[in-house]
Protein backbone atom coordinates (compact mmCIF):
# COMPACT_ATOMS: atom_id res chain seq x y z
CA UNK A 1 0.00 0.00 0.00
CA UNK A 2 1.41 3.34 -0.72
CA UNK A 3 1.14 5.80 1.84
CA UNK A 4 -0.07 9.29 1.34
CA UNK A 5 3.07 11.31 1.34
CA UNK A 6 2.62 14.89 3.38
CA UNK A 7 5.56 17.82 2.73
CA UNK A 8 5.49 19.93 6.16
CA UNK A 9 8.35 22.51 6.65
CA UNK A 10 9.45 23.44 10.05
CA UNK A 11 11.72 25.76 11.41
CA UNK A 12 14.05 25.99 14.39
CA UNK A 13 14.30 29.90 14.78
CA UNK A 14 17.02 30.12 17.54
CA UNK A 15 17.79 33.21 19.90
CA UNK A 16 20.60 35.27 20.33
CA UNK A 17 20.92 32.66 23.41
CA UNK A 18 20.72 29.50 21.94
CA UNK A 19 17.51 28.63 22.75
CA UNK A 20 14.95 27.30 20.21
CA UNK A 21 11.42 28.23 20.04
CA UNK A 22 8.58 25.29 20.34
CA UNK A 23 5.03 25.77 19.67
CA UNK A 24 2.24 23.84 21.93
CA UNK A 25 -0.30 22.47 19.37
CA UNK A 26 -4.14 23.52 20.26
CA UNK A 27 -5.82 20.32 21.92
CA UNK A 28 -8.36 20.11 19.61
CA UNK A 29 -6.02 19.64 16.66
CA UNK A 30 -4.60 16.51 15.54
CA UNK A 31 -1.68 16.28 18.18
CA UNK A 32 -3.20 18.37 20.09
CA UNK A 33 -1.22 19.80 23.37
CA UNK A 34 2.02 18.13 21.88
CA UNK A 35 4.79 20.68 21.55
CA UNK A 36 6.62 21.20 17.38
CA UNK A 37 8.86 23.69 15.43
CA UNK A 38 6.42 26.12 13.81
CA UNK A 39 5.95 25.70 10.27
CA UNK A 40 3.49 24.16 8.39
CA UNK A 41 2.03 22.14 5.23
CA UNK A 42 3.78 23.11 1.64
CA UNK A 43 0.77 24.16 -0.72
CA UNK A 44 0.74 23.39 -4.29
CA UNK A 45 3.26 25.37 -6.48
CA UNK A 46 5.14 26.90 -3.27
CA UNK A 47 8.74 25.91 -2.19
CA UNK A 48 9.66 24.96 1.54
CA UNK A 49 10.99 28.69 2.30
CA UNK A 50 8.07 30.63 0.64
CA UNK A 51 6.16 28.30 3.05
CA UNK A 52 7.82 29.50 6.22
CA UNK A 53 7.93 32.54 5.13
CA UNK A 54 4.00 32.32 5.60
CA UNK A 55 3.38 29.94 7.78
CA UNK A 56 5.62 31.74 10.53
CA UNK A 57 3.69 35.26 9.47
CA UNK A 58 0.22 33.65 10.18
CA UNK A 59 1.09 31.44 13.31
CA UNK A 60 3.65 34.12 14.86
CA UNK A 61 3.57 37.50 13.74
CA UNK A 62 6.79 37.78 12.80
CA UNK A 63 8.72 38.12 9.21
CA UNK A 64 11.37 35.66 7.84
CA UNK A 65 14.02 36.78 4.93
CA UNK A 66 14.53 33.35 2.66
CA UNK A 67 18.18 34.71 2.79
CA UNK A 68 17.70 33.64 6.70
CA UNK A 69 16.29 30.26 6.50
CA UNK A 70 19.58 27.88 6.49
CA UNK A 71 18.57 24.09 5.72
CA UNK A 72 19.48 22.01 8.38
CA UNK A 73 18.39 18.53 8.09
CA UNK A 74 14.71 16.53 7.30
CA UNK A 75 12.33 14.04 8.94
CA UNK A 76 11.07 11.31 7.45
CA UNK A 77 8.48 9.49 9.54
CA UNK A 78 5.48 7.10 8.72
CA UNK A 79 1.97 8.20 10.51
CA UNK A 80 -0.75 5.14 10.46
CA UNK A 81 -2.31 7.57 7.97
CA UNK A 82 0.30 9.15 5.71
CA UNK A 83 3.58 9.43 5.11
CA UNK A 84 5.55 12.88 6.72
CA UNK A 85 8.36 14.20 4.76
CA UNK A 86 9.57 17.62 6.75
CA UNK A 87 12.63 19.32 6.36
CA UNK A 88 13.69 21.24 9.29
CA UNK A 89 15.58 25.24 8.59
CA UNK A 90 17.66 27.32 10.98
CA UNK A 91 16.54 30.44 11.37
CA UNK A 92 18.20 33.02 13.83
CA UNK A 93 16.84 36.10 11.95
CA UNK A 94 13.56 37.42 11.67
CA UNK A 95 11.48 40.63 12.54
CA UNK A 96 8.94 41.13 15.22
CA UNK A 97 8.25 39.11 18.21
CA UNK A 98 7.00 35.88 18.22
CA UNK A 99 3.65 35.48 19.68
CA UNK A 100 0.69 32.43 19.63
CA UNK A 101 -1.43 33.27 16.99
CA UNK A 102 -2.76 29.22 16.08
CA UNK A 103 -0.63 27.98 18.89
CA UNK A 104 -2.13 27.20 22.62
CA UNK A 105 2.10 28.20 24.05
CA UNK A 106 5.24 28.89 22.67
CA UNK A 107 8.62 28.48 24.49
CA UNK A 108 12.24 28.92 24.49
CA UNK A 109 13.98 26.34 25.03
CA UNK A 110 17.74 24.53 25.34
CA UNK A 111 17.64 21.40 23.25
CA UNK A 112 19.05 19.71 26.17
CA UNK A 113 16.06 20.42 28.07
CA UNK A 114 13.59 19.88 25.03
CA UNK A 115 12.61 15.97 26.57
CA UNK A 116 10.99 18.07 29.17
CA UNK A 117 8.09 18.55 26.10
CA UNK A 118 6.22 15.62 24.72
CA UNK A 119 6.55 16.19 21.06
CA UNK A 120 5.52 14.42 17.72
CA UNK A 121 7.31 11.62 16.91
CA UNK A 122 8.74 13.22 13.63
CA UNK A 123 9.65 15.93 15.61
CA UNK A 124 11.77 13.66 18.16
CA UNK A 125 14.79 12.92 15.93
CA UNK A 126 15.58 16.54 14.95
CA UNK A 127 16.38 17.30 19.10
CA UNK A 128 19.73 15.70 19.44
CA UNK A 129 20.80 17.05 15.89
CA UNK A 130 20.01 20.73 17.34
CA UNK A 131 21.32 19.57 20.51
CA UNK A 132 24.90 19.10 18.56
CA UNK A 133 24.67 22.36 16.43
CA UNK A 134 23.99 24.41 19.71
Amino acid sequence: MVERLLLVAACALIDPDGRVLIAQRPPDRTMGGLWEFPGGKVEAGETPEATLIRELREELGITVQAACLAPFTFASHAYPDFHLLMPLYVCRRWEGQAAPLEHTALKWVRPRDMGAYPMPAADLPLVPMLRDLL
